[in-house]
């Protein structure tokens, strides 16, 4: 299962991602690394020292992902840019010309 236009597979299936009770919001490509982030908090009652290694790897992920957003709509909106600067035709072709 992939995501339409990203470059990361979907690791963590809906099944574990509702058993491990993670947010609509929170289930894209880095939710198997947000579920035993979940995990180690609770079981070191929050404490913000505590599971920084896993709170990393899954914060990096997430940026990793907006950056390949912001790159992609880069592209979007130079192609956009480029076709508002091609003129438009003022008469049309005709089959004959």
């Amino acid at each position: 299962m992939e995501a339409p236009g990203s470059s990361k597979k979907m690791i963590a299936t809906q099944e574990e991602m509702v058993e491990a009770k993670v947010p609509l919001a929170y289930r894209d490509q880095c939710a198997h690394l947000l579920i035993p982030l979940n995990k180690c908090r609770q079981a070191e009652f929050y404490l913000p020292w505590k599971c920084s290694s896993e709170r990393h790897t899954y914060e990096k992920c997430e940026y990793e992902l907006v950056m390949e957003r912001m790159l992609q709509m880069q592209k979007i909106r130079e192609r956009e840019a480029q076709l508002k600067s091609q003129p438009i035709p003022l008469l049309p072709k005709t089959a004959n010309a």
